[in-house]
């Protein structure tokens, strides 16, 4: 119990003092562009209203959602693939490597040219920027899978889907969730500013839209809201993540108490 109230001690600490650091340094501001932070907080009920919510924070959500389980479902698959054959892999790592140095928000215009305006474009936009640290984290974890342990399912005749599911990916799923980590990071990015273009709904269009009406508490207001909608993502990852990787946070627990 004493720990778990360190560790909720912890967790809380910093975003208070960042708090009051923030209420402190904008107190009394008269800047149209600093607004004192007791006014965005008055301002925030009015804003985001249960109507709001349903049309701009819920199609964002089922943006990010589809553009991360795309990049997701496409990461595992072809890391996998490249990280188990090495001619694969030597054939395709100077292509991925140049894919992965243009930056996804570069590619906005040209997939507008070729999905549209609609949230197809929103969908791919994400799904293009996540997919590389998902990709490049599965192929390192497929790649260290030990080599005794292969050798080992082959002798007892475990090979094909089983051998996949119950190894590979077995032994590269810490990997493979420490590339989801970062991809969810850079999905919510992606999707604050794939909204921004040629949009009528979302959270980026919003923030955009009070920014240029000049209501800048309502336009603070907004990035609260991302910052709250990125820690409830990362809690449920983190959620998500425990359960599936429960053998692997046992095993490094029990090898940390071993003497």
């Amino acid at each position: 119990m004493r720990r778990l109230l360190l560790r909720l001690l912890f967790v809380v600490a910093l975003p208070a003092i960042l708090v009051a650091v923030w209420w402190a340094a904008s107190d009394g501001s008269t800047d149209p562009f600093w607004p004192p932070l007791r006014t965005i907080l008055n301002t925030f009920p009015d804003v985001w209203t249960g109507e709001r919510l349903r049309t701009d924070v819920w199609p964002s959500l089922l943006r990010l959602t589809a553009g991360y389980a795309t990049a997701a479902v496409l990461g595992v698959a072809i890391g996998t693939l490249i990280g188990s054959y090495r001619r694969v892999r030597a054939v395709c790592e100077p292509v991925l490597e140049f894919l992965r140095a243009v930056p996804p928000p570069v590619l906005v215009p040209i997939i507008m040219l070729f999905a549209g305006i609609g949230d197809t474009m929103k969908i791919v936009v994400i799904a293009s920027g996540c997919v590389w640290p998902i990709l490049l984290n599965t192929v390192e974890g497929v790649r260290a899978v030990d080599s005794v342990m292969l050798e080992t399912a082959r002798s007892y005749g475990i090979t094909g889907a089983a051998r996949l599911r119950n190894l590979v990916l077995r032994s590269a799923s810490p990997q493979i969730f420490a590339g989801l980590r970062q991809a969810l990071s850079i999905g919510i990015i992606l999707m604050v500013i794939s909204e921004m273009f040629a949009a009528s709904n979302g959270i980026g269009f919003t923030v955009v839209q009070f920014q240029r009406s000049f209501a800048i508490p309502d336009m603070w207001t907004g990035i609260l809201v991302l910052g709250l909608l990125g820690f409830l993502l990362s809690v449920v990852f983190q959620v998500v993540e425990r359960r599936v990787l429960g053998w692997y946070h046992g095993l490094r627990a029990s090898t940390r108490r071993s003497p």
